[in-house]
């Protein structure tokens, strides 16, 4: 009798994987990007709802992840013991995590809730890239806290949430939580729950959260950490690119999302004194395009708003001015839908970072051009952030006629300006410049059998 009865609940469970609407990622053999387990290339578009769990009832919820659904979102990045007083501040139905903040004994009826959140992401084909805590729970740099971890502690509480969600296929662990480890014990704990989650579950893929201006292996160059990640944070001097760059020189070579960049209708800056800009869309634009054409897996669009749930009868942190439902219609995470489906237009997954491609002036400013050009030599993405004309080296797709598109990243239009040969070295002018005017130049080859 025992035997027929382990063979059901065998059954049952291969049925409840089988049954999802999602499939489980791996690293592609190359290392460099995200990729199904049946060998399709995933294409991380994230955002940052850290708030979701905490603050938001089920109906919200709803609205949110339908809402970035629409907008092509593949991943949403959420964290179980939450930022804003996480620990003592009940859930929208009046629960906390923990017991008497004990990782080792969580309250069932709040992670009723972290339960739901994973079905409905299911549900649309979405990932949750879940962090069990926010850094402030370990490393007390800013934030409530309190610190209520310790190595041990860390290890027991990465075993629970592990076995918890076992056969979920669209979860994605990450530690960190806007730390980097700065002492021994919070490496202690950084390891121990990577340690427990890995007791339990070697399914799903396992990254970090670093604090900005960072890459997670910049301290986390772990055995366990399965691809890279970076924050490029909240500030226009900064070049995403280059954290891309730089993941690309780490060994062993990983996978590199960006985790937080510049949030759309956020002060650039808040932690310094003084007047400072509000980021927009175009700020959004272009993290997004230099971070894909530098070669990372994924990008992750912010909203200050968003990531905090604001309303107006809670605490504006960091000065924020909209409700999280109207910034739902911020233009910037409507323009990451054409983003993407640009880039899945081609095989994006096989294109390399070539400056050499650009033979105009091209000055290192916020107007930088990057290029990038698929590996068959088929076809050549130029994104120009301040719609600067660029000159470019066709000859590098070989002896082959090409085709020239403008691709319009506000509206995801396209224009064709006109067929080349490739001996020669033509200069492209878009039709407007400036702050805002940001243009996609697309080079491809006749003979291409990509459509765009």
């Amino acid at each position: 009798m025992r035997p027929l009865f382990l063979m059901l609940c065998i059954g049952m469970f291969f049925n409840t994987v089988s049954a999802q609407n999602t499939k489980l990622l791996k690293v592609s053999e190359n290392s460099k990007y995200l990729e199904t387990v049946d060998n399709e290339p995933f294409f991380w578009l994230g955002g940052t709802a850290w708030e979701m769990i905490h603050r938001l009832t089920k109906e919200e919820i709803d609205l949110y992840m339908e809402d970035r659904h629409s907008k092509g979102f593949t991943v949403i990045q959420t964290v179980v013991l939450a930022e804003l007083d996480g620990l003592n501040t009940p859930n929208a139905y009046g629960h906390k995590p923990l017991v008497n903040n004990d990782p080792t004994k969580i309250n069932e009826n709040y992670f009723e809730l972290v339960d739901y959140v994973i079905d409905k992401a299911d549900e649309l084909g979405m990932y949750i890239a879940l962090l069990p805590t926010w850094g402030d729970k370990f490393n007390l740099k800013w934030g409530e806290g309190p610190i209520i971890f310790n190595g041990e502690n860390a290890e027991r509480f990465g075993e629970i949430v592990a076995q918890r969600y076992l056969d979920k296929n669209n979860l994605i662990w990450v530690l960190g939580g806007d730390r980097m480890p700065e002492d021994e014990m919070q490496r202690e704990v950084i390891e121990g729950m990577a340690k427990g989650i890995q007791s339990k579950d070697t399914r799903h893929l396992i990254t970090y959260h670093p604090a900005a201006p960072f890459l997670a292996t910049d301290s986390v160059n772990e055995p366990w950490l399965d691809f890279d990640m970076f924050q490029s944070g909240h500030d226009r001097d900064l070049k995403e690119y280059e954290f891309v760059f730089r993941s690309r020189e780490v060994k062993p070579l990983r996978p590199v999302i960006e985790a937080e960049p510049r949030y759309e209708n956020s002060l650039e800056k808040f932690w310094e004194d003084g007047e400072h800009d509000w980021m927009d869309d175009s700020d959004v634009r272009t993290t997004a395009y230099w971070t894909m054409l530098a070669g990372a897996a994924g990008y992750t669009y912010g909203c200050h708003d968003i990531l905090q749930m604001y309303t107006l009868d809670k605490e504006p942190v960091n000065k924020v001015r909209t409700g999280w439902k109207e910034a739902l219609h911020l233009s910037g995470s409507k323009h990451m839908l054409y983003m993407k489906q640009l880039f899945t237009s081609f095989p994006w997954q096989k294109m390399e970072n070539n400056q050499r491609l650009i033979l105009s002036d091209n000055e290192e400013d916020q107007g930088y051009i990057l290029a990038s050009m698929g590996q068959d030599k088929d076809f050549i993405l130029a994104y120009s952030p301040w719609g600067r004309a660029v000159q470019l080296d066709l000859s590098e797709l070989g002896n082959r006629e090409v085709k020239a598109y403008w691709f319009n990243p506000r509206s995801g239009e396209k224009l064709v300006i006109g067929n080349y040969k490739t001996t020669e070295q033509p200069t492209f002018t878009p039709w407007s410049s400036g702050r805002g005017s940001d243009f996609v130049l697309v080079i491809l080859a006749v003979d291409s059998k990509i459509t765009f």
